[in-house]
């Protein structure tokens, strides 16, 4: 499932983009632990493509990508981000 999301990001000195935190809808908000990969893709299970992140939040692997100027997480059930 493709949820689209809030992300606060952060540039580097070099001008590369990192994802801080996602901001869910209801006003949850879960920090990025890691960024373990970046690079471009498809999202084979919402469609869209994009900059993928590989992310590990609350001690999970998620892909969250960046599609133009939006950003939107893979998910089967949002209840399980956390």
């Amino acid at each position: 499932m493709k949820k689209y999301v809030n992300v606060y990001a952060e540039f580097d000195l070099e001008g590369h983009l990192f994802p801080v935190c996602i901001c869910w809808e209801d006003g949850r908000i879960f920090p990025i632990d890691r960024i373990l990969d970046i690079r471009q893709s498809a999202s084979l299970k919402g469609g869209g493509c994009g900059i993928r992140y590989t992310c590990r939040i609350s001690n999970r692997e998620r892909y969250l990508f960046l599609d133009e100027n939006r950003w939107f997480i893979e998910t089967a059930d949002e209840r399980k981000l956390s």
